[in-house]
């Protein structure tokens, strides 16, 4: 069994199903301690002839055999295949809703997790905790329960029919087992540290595996296959270490148990030899004896496996529950309100912002109004904050109170939903997922296909995805490696278009596809998108100088913000950025 402030709650919530697996386990229980008793009126028939049964005898014949015997071994197996049926169906089938439940809890979990949580912990691990570490929970919570009580209920009767045989001969049999407790209880211990060490060496392989076939094509194209190899032999070494070490704690446990129970069948044959030549035992009744301790053995070995099974429970729940409890630093207030109407304005006043755990300032007194409708362009070295800022305003990290505001209210009045709502993002790694182009684009929408087909026209991706034989049902690989870098930026430009919000956010969009493409897709932004915000981050100063305004930044602080031709005339860092970036090109006016 494990226990957490995590899963205490579900033996609570299932304990319909739990007392009902309970139920037919005592009856299992029960009912299998008949059959030594009947073991014993067998032997004692084929010696003697007869059978005492209550103080009476009757003579061993067929009628006797069957009535007393057969029939109810044949009932005593029916009842027992029934009782153990149900109780696998009670335990085990709770284990696979607790493990579906939980599951749930730490997606949803997960997924209001701020970004600083996904920088420190990386996917392999994560991964780990939704495979190995929850299927270690499931086993322990089905498995553990029926061990615990099937080794109590079946123990105790066991050991009381025992007693009622002969004190002397139990308490014997009981001694080897107590010391087989004791070191157990310290096997277990050890093997909670190992299997600790086991999980943590497998979500360094997870980690290295994952990073390893993302970036399978920077590892081709430098030519780093064998140090890659050598890399993952070294962590696949570590990891067998691991497993060896807790393999061999596990099979030491077990040891043990062969032990101490072979050592129990020498006392029992010894001692209830001796009682058998003093006429104090017969055949039948050393036999039944046996039969009893055999009932015994099982939840002695059940015990040893519940203490391997609830080490490796304790310290799977312990790593899920770091998952769980992990603070949520994203979060709306009590009052928040939604967002109505939203018009595209964006004010910054006096915005200073540093992140978690950095040692210098992002963003340094940032102060400056998008009036609702203008076109932006975002320009800046790269570090110096551009990103940094649009991530603010989707409430990505925390901000000081008065200091971003939405329509003229401050975002951290606002709540999380209607303020992401009311955005529609591009980033710049145009993440795709694992599906058609058509539910890409759409992502999560139900919009016709006239719609999709619209905005991946208006990115300049509809000749591209018609090119391909199965259209916009053609399937993307994983993060979409089956298409181009620039067909990527434009899918992720489609799926931004079909959102239709009021403000649309394009972070260095439009760097991997070429100047032609480039201009069909910003006439079609300035068109399509008249009276609505747009803010558009660039390298490129061509790709900004015919927006409305220009905001430019240099580290982390605001440098200029106004039309292209003014900032060019007063603003002389944004001169010689223009400069250099013409002359790049070949030269040409500047203005």
């Amino acid at each position: 069994m494990v226990f957490g402030k995590h899963i205490n709650r579900y033996y609570l919530r299932y304990s319909y199903m739990l007392l009902l697996g309970l139920g037919s386990l005592v009856l299992v229980d029960y009912l299998q301690l008949f059959i030594p008793n009947l073991y014993q009126m067998v032997v004692n028939g084929m010696i003697n002839g007869q059978v005492e049964v209550a103080g009476v005898v009757h003579p061993f014949d067929m009628d006797f055999l069957l009535d007393r015997i057969c029939m109810p071994m044949i009932l005593i197996i029916l009842l027992m295949v029934l009782g153990r049926f149900l109780w696998r169906v009670c335990f085990f089938g709770t284990a696979i809703r607790v493990e579906e439940n939980l599951r749930n809890r730490m997606f949803d979990r997960a997924r209001w997790l701020s970004q600083s949580y996904y920088h420190h912990n990386k996917i392999g691990s994560l991964m780990s905790l939704f495979t190995n570490d929850l299927d270690t929970v499931q086993e322990c919570f089905g498995w553990g329960i029926m061990m615990f009580f099937d080794a109590l209920l079946l123990g105790v009767l066991a050991v009381i029919k025992m007693f009622r045989m002969d004190i002397v001969l139990t308490l014997l049999s009981l001694i080897p087992m107590a010391l087989l407790m004791a070191c157990a209880t310290i096997v277990g211990r050890y093997m909670m540290k190992k299997w600790d060490i086991r999980q943590e060496a497998f979500s360094k392989l997870s980690d290295f595996s994952q990073e390893s076939f993302s970036g399978i094509a920077v590892i081709k194209a430098f030519v780093k296959e064998a140090a890659e190899l050598l890399a993952f032999r070294e962590l696949n070494k570590e990891n067998e270490k691991a497993n060896m070490d807790h393999t061999k704690a596990s099979v030491m446990l077990r040891i043990l148990v062969t032990l101490f129970v072979e050592s129990v069948i020498c006392v029992i044959l010894g001692y209830g030899g001796y009682l058998v030549y003093c006429h104090r035992f017969n055949a039948g009744q050393l036999l039944e004896f046996i039969g009893y301790f055999t009932s015994v053995i099982w939840p002695v070995m059940a015990v040893s496996e519940l203490i391997d099974m609830s080490s490796r429970g304790k310290a799977s729940l312990l790593r899920i529950q770091q998952l769980l409890d992990a603070p949520i630093e994203i979060t709306d207030r009590p009052n928040a309100h939604a967002l109505e109407n939203a018009k595209g304005e964006i004010s910054f006043r006096n915005l200073t912002f540093r992140y978690p755990g950095g040692e210098f300032d992002a963003l340094k007194d940032i102060s400056l109004t998008i009036r609702a409708g203008e076109s932006i362009g975002l320009v800046g070295k790269t570090g110096s904050g551009k990103t940094t800022l649009v991530d603010l305003l989707l409430r990505t990290y925390n901000v000081p109170d008065g200091t971003v505001f939405l329509d003229g209210q401050d975002v951290n009045d606002l709540s999380l939903q209607s303020v992401r709502e009311n955005f529609a993002y591009v980033p710049q790694d145009n993440f795709l997922f694992s599906d058609t182009i058509e539910n890409n684009i759409a992502f999560g929408m139900d919009a016709p296909s006239d719609d999709v087909q619209r905005a991946a026209t208006l990115a300049d991706v509809h000749e591209n995805i018609t090119g391909f034989s199965s259209g916009y049902q053609t399937m993307l690989g994983e993060r979409g490696v089956t298409v181009s870098g620039g067909q990527k930026q434009r899918i992720s430009i489609a799926r931004a278009w079909m959102k239709n919000a009021p403000i649309l956010i394009l972070d260095d969009s439009v760097s991997a596809v070429d100047t032609k493409t480039e201009k069909k897709i910003l006439q079609n932004l300035k068109q399509d998108r008249a009276g609505k915000t747009t803010i558009l981050i660039a390298h490129r100063i061509s790709t900004v100088e015919n927006m409305d305004r220009i905001l430019f930044i240099e580290d982390g602080a605001v440098s200029g913000f106004d039309s292209h031709s003014a900032l060019y005339a007063q603003n002389e860092a944004y001169r010689k950025m223009v400069d250099l970036q013409k002359l790049e090109e070949g030269g040409g006016d500047h203005v």
